[in-house]
């Protein structure tokens, strides 16, 4: 049971080269004791690429995508990139994805949004072929995989580990027969245990693959600054209350909207959030916007999920 964070996307994009940026941030995580760090997809900088980077610059780190959509991507060419993040991570790189979002891509890039669970399960078996054999000859109804040549990157192994922003009953089905894990995100301890970890390791058991990855993403921080922190959190999360996915695991967890989920308090109540959710059946929890407030609560924050990591690691 390992613990990490999420890079802030604000902090790179904001910042004078993105790069250095992260690769600054993962060093200081994992100075603090943070087993991993992840990034999120934006329409700015390429989060594989840039998680390779950071984990090439910090020995020992693991690094992951927390997500990529699938919308507007091929298996062939996110292989080609999970590949070559894997081989210059030595072996720390997990790929996360997600289905994405009609709102992005019909308007945002031109494609379809119709049948995600079909376009879901097409897209992992194809891509994990890919990893897994260096080649893949996929005809289905909504994409096509065929490499005229071989596509195995020299270095990547294991292949990198597959997990999905599953939430919903049939996204969990297809993560739990076809990937490594899943990715939820605000979804309180009760809910995960319930509405997450039991369909998507039944859907692993009966298609007889490995118990699945449950890395949880949870918004939160450590601070005696409790209201700005709510005032910040509620303005970063409101953009998934009108999203079904979220909004349907929101109302699961007992909340009426996103923001009741992020945790802001003392180090006791982050570490007994942390707890909740490995009781739960999380396998690794990570911390998301962990720069609610300032940058010595960031810190701080970090510094306690690093004392929680040693803590289960001793």
């Amino acid at each position: 049971m390992t613990i990490g964070t999420v890079l802030s996307p604000s902090a790179i994009d904001a910042s004078g080269n993105a790069v250095d940026t992260a690769v600054a941030l993962g060093a200081a995580a994992a100075a603090a004791g943070v087993s991993s760090v992840w990034l999120g997809q934006r329409l700015s900088y390429d989060a594989i690429a840039l998680a390779g980077i950071v984990g090439r610059a910090v020995p020992g780190l693991t690094v992951g995508t927390s997500a990529v959509p699938i919308t507007a991507r091929h298996p062939l060419l996110i292989a080609g990139q999970a590949q070559t993040t894997q081989a210059a991570t030595g072996g720390r790189f997990t790929l996360g994805l997600g289905l994405g979002a009609r709102f992005l891509a019909e308007p945002v890039f031109g494609g379809s949004f119709d049948r995600p669970i079909t376009r879901l399960r097409e897209f992992l078996t194809a891509l994990r072929t890919v990893l897994h054999t260096g080649t893949v000859d996929f005809h289905g109804e909504t994409l096509t995989a065929a490499a005229p040549l071989p596509a195995a990157v020299a270095g990547a192994r294991p292949p990198a580990p597959i997990l999905v922003a599953a939430m919903g009953p049939q996204a969990l089905r297809v993560t739990g027969e076809l990937a490594d894990g899943t990715l939820p995100y605000l979804v309180g301890p009760k809910a995960l245990e319930e509405h997450i970890v039991a369909p998507i390791t039944a859907a692993a058991e009966r298609a007889g693959r490995p118990a699945p990855r449950i890395t949880v993403l949870v918004p939160g921080v450590v601070t005696a600054d409790v209201d700005a922190a709510r005032a910040a959190a509620a303005a970063q999360t409101a953009f998934y209350d009108d999203i079904p996915s979220y909004a349907r695991v929101i109302e699961l967890s007992g909340a009426s909207r996103a923001a009741e989920l992020v945790v802001i308090g003392d180090e006791e109540l982050i570490a007994a959030r942390v707890a909740e959710y490995f009781a739960a059946g999380a396998t690794e929890v990570v911390f998301a916007q962990t720069d609610l407030t300032t940058p010595e609560d960031q810190r701080r924050t970090w510094e306690v999920l690093g004392e929680l990591q040693r803590s289960r690691v001793g």
